[in-house]
């Protein structure tokens, strides 16, 4: 069947310009695996709440879901709409998306050697405005669309950082800075668990499921999304209770005292936490009755409770990762697939069409292609989520991806431009500010900016290159 469908073209050296398009597909597939899947699962790497190897696997599973069941199968010919291709000749058309692919393929290849996470609509859209000026001439593009993506440069990691900033003060405020943190955690799960349902939820209805069609309207979104994160909420009711005793056995195992030995309203902070308070604060116990030395039994509770605050918050990061890389799946697959799209239909029907259908054989290629990048090069930008920007803890990396979430949902309503990259990077941001600027890496963050501002000439400057190379072997 696939040999057929290869073979039935109607442009000169069909044949082989759709296997070098599906190729060079797949390794664009490959890329966005190995950098902007790698954002979604640095956060849950980075903080250890998972290994690679589970990171992996979660990716693989969700990542695949998404593209297959709900990616989109009728792409738009043009990525965003940079020009109209019907002012094109059909066959510098296809070899122009060949070389949009393979650069865009190329320079996220680079971004990720070098650590960086650059954003693969840009990547893409930087390729193909590249094309469309050797091509078609600089009228040929659309300007305007370039202004929405440099504010996407601005509005997308500062949205996330807000939102992932509020969050962390949050879950300082009343758990971690808390004297009873354990307590404090059991007392707020079912809310933070209705959120996190509630904001999910609305990720797929309005970003991670759009290919469904199911349009519905800003009321019914939010009191479909509002009941399952209820339903979340009361299914974490058990959870809790189930975690009390779970909790206790534990405690009882290693013969960690309940008593604080201590008089009630002593803080404890945790020694990381040393430098963000004031000198003056409390940081540690008074001494114990009739001892020249402070409580240990104090002291190891409340190490015992973060412990097990931090497993609490490990599970619920892993199920946010799940949904982001869904969600990803479901949309960022076009990335790979939607040039490939035109350049397959191109040339077996012989003329420029408005709109592709994405065979499913199609969408799993390109789902294969994601998690083999992930699998094989996604530590380098994983490394430099999860570890390079600011240190990151499992309820920091729940803040950030709940943020970036947070943000997808706002912006995607509001009409906002937005990267999903740059607003998890934010995020990340916004979760070290949260603990202050001297735990920033500002080196890495540096770098990474510029690599944000040289992705769309990077990919231009490519294509163009790559378009006269294909253009010396096919004509056009």
């Amino acid at each position: 069947m696939l040999v057929a469908f290869i073979f039935e073209t109607a442009l000169p050296y069909g044949q082989i310009l759709l296997i070098l398009g599906l190729l060079v597909g797949f390794y664009m597939a490959w890329s966005i695996g190995a950098n902007d899947v790698a954002n979604a699962m640095g956060t849950s790497v980075g903080s250890k709440g998972i290994t690679i190897k589970q990171a992996v696997i979660i990716a693989a599973v969700m990542e695949f879901l998404g593209a297959v069941l709900v990616g989109s199968h009728v792409s738009e010919t043009v990525r965003n709409g940079m020009f109209d291709p019907h002012q094109f000749e059909a066959g510098p058309l296809v070899l122009g998306f060949i070389a949009a692919l393979l650069a865009a393929a190329v320079w996220l290849q680079v971004a990720t050697y070098f650590g960086w996470p650059v954003s693969t609509t840009h990547s893409i859209v930087g390729a193909v405005i590249g094309i469309g000026v050797v091509i078609g001439g600089a009228e040929a593009i659309k300007w305007g669309k370039i202004g929405s993506i440099v504010a996407s440069w601005v509005t997308s990691p500062l949205i996330g950082g807000v939102i992932a900033f509020v969050l962390v003060k949050i879950i300082q405020r009343t758990i971690i800075h808390n004297k009873y943190p354990l307590r404090q955690t059991y007392k707020f799960v079912p809310f933070i668990v209705w959120f996190v349902g509630f904001i999910l939820c609305l990720v797929m209805v309005w970003k991670g499921l759009k290919n469904l069609n199911l349009d519905l309207s800003l009321g019914n979104a939010l009191l479909v999304s509002a009941a399952i994160g209820l339903a979340f909420a009361l299914l974490s009711l058990k959870w809790v209770s189930r975690l009390r005793i779970m909790h206790e056995a534990e405690r009882v195992r290693r013969k960690i005292e309940v008593d604080d030995d201590l008089e009630a309203g002593i803080p404890f902070v945790r020694k990381e936490f040393r430098e963000e308070l004031n000198p003056k604060q409390e940081l540690r116990p008074a001494l114990a009755a009739g001892s020249e030395l402070p409580s240990k039994r104090w002291e190891h509770r409340r190490e015992f409770e973060f412990e097990m605050v931090e497993k609490v918050f490990t599970k619920l990061m892993i199920i946010s990762a799940c949904f982001l890389a869904f969600a990803h799946g479901a949309n960022d697959v076009a990335n790979a697939v939607g040039p490939l799209a035109a350049v397959i239909s191109i040339t077996r029907e012989g003329v420029v069409t408005a709109k592709a259908g994405v065979p499913v054989w199609v969408l799993a290629m390109g789902a294969v292609g994601i998690v083999i990048g992930l699998a094989t090069w996604g530590y380098k930008v994983m490394e430099t989520i999860g570890t390079k920007i600011t240190q990151l803890t499992p309820s920091r990396g729940f803040a950030a991806n709940i943020g970036a979430a947070t943000t997808i949902v706002l912006a995607s309503r509001l009409g906002f431009p937005i990267s999903t990259t740059h607003t998890l990077v934010g995020a990340v941001l916004g979760v070290g500010l949260a603990r202050g600027v001297q735990f920033l890496n500002l080196r890495v963050i540096r770098d990474i900016v510029l690599s944000w501002i040289i992705t769309i000439p990077a990919g231009a400057l490519l294509a163009v290159v790559f378009y006269y190379i294909l253009k010396m072997f096919f004509g056009g």
